[in-house]
C-alpha cells in the first residue's frame, strides 16, 4: 500500500478533526492579529537607510544634525521684483509670520546678504527656507500652522503669490493621496474577486470560502509581521504586497482544490472520498507550487537591502500562511459543508453542467495547437520574443517627485519653484566629516572653493547652502542640480559632483577626511549600482532552487527546464510591455500618467521573484495533471491535452482574480503603483493564455517521450506517486485502481 503524501495526510486529519483545525485557525488569526497590534509595527531607522555612498552620507548627517524637517516658501510675481517695496513687504511679511510660529526653529530670508542666492536671476521670485524644530514624519502634525501663516501672507499681499512646499506639507498632502488611493485598492479588491468567484463557481458558500480564508490569512500574516517587524523592521508598503500576494496565492490554493473536490464529486465519489482525492492531488500540488513561491520570495534576501528584506519577510509569511490554510481548514470546512457547499446557487450560473469537462474554447484552442505545435510555438514564441526586445532599452530610476501627480496643488507649487530655482527642491547634498574643525581658515577656503568651483561647471545653481554641525566638524552642503533628479541631465551632474568636484575638496582638506554625496540622484544611482550587483545571485538563487524542488517533484529535467524557461518568457514580455508603455508617451492619456523615460528601480527585481513565483502556480497545477495521467498509462499527448483540459476553467477563474486585483493598481494615482499593476497584470495574463494554452502543450507535444528524461545517475530522487483522477474512477473509491476503469476513462478521453 502507498504511503499518502504530507497533503493527504493534512487533509485527511483536518476532516477526522475539524472543530480543532477551524476553530484553532480562527484562535490562531485572531490571537496574532491581536499581538500585532499591540507589539505594533517598528519600521526601518532613518540613520539605517540608504545604500552605497548616499547611504553613508546619510548616516553622517543624521548623527551630526538634528533631524528637522525643511519648508520653503515661495514669493513670486511675473511684474513685480525683488527691488520693490511691494515685494519685499511680501517677504518679510512671510519671514515675520514664521518667526513667530513655535514649530519652527529658523527661518533664513532672502534679504539677508548671504541668502541673496533666494532671488531668482531676473528678481521675479524669491524663497524663504524654514527649519522646522521635529522630523519630517512628527512635522505633519506641525504643518497645518505654517500653511495657515502662508494663506495669511497670501491675503495680505494678493498682488503676489505666495505658496508653501516642503518635507513635511508635501508628505501630509502625499500622505492622504497614497491612503485614498490603497482604500480605493482595497476596497475594489474584494467584491471583484468575489464576483469572479461567484462566477467561477456559481453558489455563494464556496465562493465565499476562498476569499474568507485569504483575509484571514492576511489579517493574520499582518500580525505576524508587526511582531517579526521589532527583529527585521519592515517598510510601509509591506502592508500593500501582503494584501496583494495574500489575496492572489490565498484565494487561487483554495480555489484549485474546492474546485477538484467539486470535480470529483461530479465524477461519482462519495464526499469522503472526493475530499480524500482532493487532498492528495490539487493539496499536493497547492503544496509544491507554496513552496516555489516562498523560494522566490526568499531572493530578495539576496539584495541586502532593508526594504527587500521587509517585503520578501511579509510575501513569504502570507505564503506561508495561506498555506496551512488551505491544506488545513479548507478540507476541515469540506468535510463539514460536503454537497452543502453549493447553497446560495444564482439560477442563471449555477446551470447543469459537466465540470469534468473543459470550456469548449479552450478544447478547441488546445486541439488546434496539439494538432500543429511546430507553427505554435514559431507564432507564440516569436510573439513573446518580440516583446521581451524593449528590455534591452529599459532605463530605471528611484521614484521621485517627477513621478507625482501634477492635479495636487503640492505639486503645482513644486513645479513652480523648480522652475524659478532649478534643482532646489531635488538638491544633491555632499557631507563632510572626518577633518577635524571645520571652522578654521583653511577649511572655510576649501569650502568656498569647492563652491566657485560648483557654479562654475554649469551643471549646480543657486542657492547652494553650508550648515556646520553644533561641533563644527560636519558639514552639510546643498547644491540645487540639473534636470528633475532622475534624467540625464541629473546623473551628468552627479558624475561632475562625485567624480570631479568632490574628490578636489576633499584633496584640499586634511588627511582622512570623507565627502560623501547623497540626494535623489545619487540615492537612485546607488540603489541601480546595489541591484546590477545583486540581480545575478536572487535570479541563481531563485531559478536554481525551484529547477531542483521541480525535478523532485516530476522527476523530469526537462519539465523543470521547461517550466522555468516559459516562466522567464512571460516576465521578460511583462518587462517588454513596462518599457513600452511607461518610457514611452502613448499611453499617458490612457492610464493618466507623466511619462517619467524610466521604470521604478525596484520594480524589476521585485516583479521577478513575485511573478516567477506565481506563474509557477499554474504550471504546477497543470503538470500535476499531466502528470497523473501519463503515470496512469496514457500517451504523452493524450495526458497533456487531459491536463491542460481540466485544469483550463480552474486556472481561467484564478488568472482573470489576479488580473482584475492587479489591474485595479494601475488605476492608482502615483506611478511607480501603475507600473506595479500593469505589470503583475500583464504577465499573468500572458502566463494563462499563450503560454499555457499554446507554449505549454505545443512543446509538450513536440518533445513528446523527452518530456520524461532523467539522466540514470539521477534515479536516485525519491518517486512521488500522482493519485488517480477523476476519469479512472467508477461510482467511487474503490474504482480508482480498477485498470478497466482507467482503460475507460482512456477511451473517453480519447472522444472529447
Amino acid at each position: 500500500m502507498q504511503r499518502e503524501n504530507f497533503a493527504a495526510r493534512a487533509g485527511r486529519w483536518s476532516a477526522k478533526h475539524r472543530k480543532k483545525a477551524v476553530f484553532g485557525w480562527i484562535a490562531f488569526v485572531i490571537v496574532a492579529f491581536l499581538a500585532g497590534s499591540m507589539a505594533g509595527t517598528q519600521g526601518p531607522s532613518d540613520r539605517d537607510g540608504g545604500i552605497g555612498e548616499s547611504g553613508r552620507a546619510e548616516r553622517i548627517f543624521y548623527d551630526a544634525f538634528p533631524q528637522r524637517s525643511g519648508e520653503t516658501v515661495l514669493v513670486q510675481s511675473p511684474r513685480l521684483t525683488a527691488r520693490d517695496p511691494a515685494f519685499r513687504s511680501g517677504i518679510e511679511e512671510v519671514v515675520r509670520r514664521m518667526e513667530r510660529l513655535p514649530e519652527v526653529a529658523n527661518v533664513r530670508s532672502p534679504l539677508t546678504p548671504e541668502n541673496a542666492g533666494q532671488i531668482a536671476p531676473g528678481g521675479h521670485a524669491a524663497i524663504v527656507q524654514i527649519e522646522m524644530r521635529r522630523s519630517e514624519e512628527e512635522a505633519e502634525e506641525d504643518v497645518p500652522a505654517l500653511l495657515a501663516a502662508t494663506r495669511a501672507a497670501q491675503a495680505a499681499h494678493p498682488d503676489l503669490r505666495i505658496e508653501q512646499f516642503g518635507d513635511a506639507s508635501a508628505g501630509k498632502a502625499l500622505g492622504k493621496m497614497f491612503a485614498d488611493d490603497f482604500k480605493k485598492a482595497e476596497l475594489l479588491s474584494i467584491p471583484v474577486t468575489l464576483l469572479i468567484l461567484v462566477i467561477a463557481f456559481g453558489a455563494l458558500v464556496a465562493a465565499g470560502i476562498p476569499l474568507l480564508l485569504a483575509l484571514s490569512s492576511v489579517m493574520a500574516t499582518l500580525g505576524l509581521v508587526a511582531i517579526a517587524s521589532h527583529a527585521i523592521p519592515v517598510d510601509d508598503a509591506v502592508a500593500s504586497v501582503v494584501l496583494l500576494i495574500g489575496l492572489a496565492v490565498g484565494v487561487d490554493y483554495s480555489l484549485f482544490y474546492l474546485r477538484r473536490e467539486r470535480e470529483e464529486r461530479a465524477a461519482g465519489r462519495s464526499e469522503r472520498a472526493a475530499l480524500e482525492a482532493a487532498a492528495a492531488t490539487s493539496g499536493r500540488a497547492v503544496l509544491i507550487s507554496g513552496l516555489t513561491v516562498m523560494i522566490a520570495m526568499a531572493g530578495m534576501f539576496i539584495t541586502g537591502e532593508d526594504t527587500f528584506i521587509g517585503i520578501g519577510m511579509g510575501a513569504m509569511m502570507v505564503v506561508g500562511v495561506s498555506l496551512v490554510a488551505s491544506l488545513t481548514v479548507l478540507p476541515a470546512l469540506l468535510s463539514k459543508f460536503g454537497d452543502k457547499v453549493d447553497r446560495g446557487r444564482i439560477p442563471f450560473l449555477m446551470r447543469k453542467r459537466d465540470v469534468t469537462k473543459a470550456p469548449r474554447v479552450w478544447s478547441a484552442v488546445i486541439d488546434a495547437v496539439l494538432k500543429r505545435p511546430l507553427i505554435s510555438v514559431l507564432l507564440a514564441g516569436g510573439l513573446l520574443l518580440a516583446l521581451c526586445l524593449p528590455v534591452l532599452g529599459m532605463k530605471t530610476a528611484e521614484p521621485g517627485i517627477e513621478t507625482l501627480p501634477r492635479s495636487l496643488p503640492v505639486m503645482q507649487t513644486y513645479d513652480r519653484i523648480q522652475a524659478a530655482f532649478p534643482g532646489q527642491q531635488i538638491e544633491a547634498q555632499l557631507a563632510i566629516a572626518g577633518a577635524g574643525s571645520l571652522e578654521n581658515e583653511q577649511a572655510r577656503a576649501a569650502i568656498a572653493r569647492f563652491r566657485r568651483a560648483a557654479l562654475a561647471s554649469g551643471v549646480i545653481h543657486e542657492p547652494i547652502s553650508v550648515e556646520l554641525s553644533s561641533d563644527g566638524t560636519v558639514a552639510r552642503i546643498g547644491l540645487p542640480i540639473d534636470g528633475d533628479g532622475s534624467d540625464d541631465a541629473s546623473h551628468r551632474s552627479l558624475d561632475v559632483l562625485r567624480g570631479e568636484l568632490a574628490p578636489a575638496l576633499r584633496a584640499s582638506l586634511p588627511k582622512g577626511a570623507d565627502t560623501p554625496v547623497t540626494g535623489t540622484t545619487a540615492g537612485t544611482q546607488d540603489f541601480n549600482d546595489l541591484m546590477s550587483a545583486k540581480i545575478g545571485w536572487v535570479f541563481a538563487f531563485v531559478l536554481s532552487l525551484a529547477f531542483l524542488l521541480l525535478l523532485v517533484t516530476f522527476r523530469s529535467v526537462v519539465i523543470a527546464a521547461k517550466a522555468i524557461a516559459l516562466n522567464l518568457l512571460s516576465v521578460g514580455a511583462s518587462y517588454g510591455l513596462l518599457v513600452l508603455v511607461f518610457q514611452h508617451t502613448w499611453a499617458e492619456g490612457l492610464l493618466d500618467f507623466d511619462s517619467t523615460g524610466a521604470i521604478t528601480s525596484w520594480l524589476p527585481l521585485f516583479l521577478f521573484v513575485v511573478l516567477f513565483g506565481l506563474s509557477m502556480d499554474y504550471h504546477v497545477f497543470i503538470l500535476s495533471r499531466v502528470r497523473e495521467a501519463y503515470d496512469r498509462g496514457m500517451s504523452t499527448e493524450r495526458a497533456v491535452a487531459h491536463g491542460i483540459k481540466s485544469t483550463a476553467s480552474t486556472v481561467t477563474s484564478a488568472a482573470f482574480i489576479m488580473v482584475a486585483v492587479f489591474a485595479i493598481f494601475a488605476t492608482l494615482s502615483a506611478i511607480e503603483f501603475k507600473q506595479l499593476g500593469v505589470g503583475l497584470a500583464a504577465a499573468i495574463f500572458i502566463d494563462a493564455t499563450i503560454v499555457r494554452a499554446v507554449l505549454l502543450p505545443a512543446t509538450m507535444k513536440l518533445l513528446d517521450e523527452w518530456n520524461w528524461y532523467l539522466p540514470r545517475w539521477l534515479d536516485w530522487l525519491p518517486h512521488v506517486t500522482h493519485e488517480p483522477s477523476v476519469e479512472a474512477v467508477g461510482a467511487d473509491a474503490g474504482a480508482a485502481g480498477d485498470p478497466a476503469a482507467a482503460r475507460d476513462g482512456e477511451r473517453e478521453l480519447a472522444e472529447v
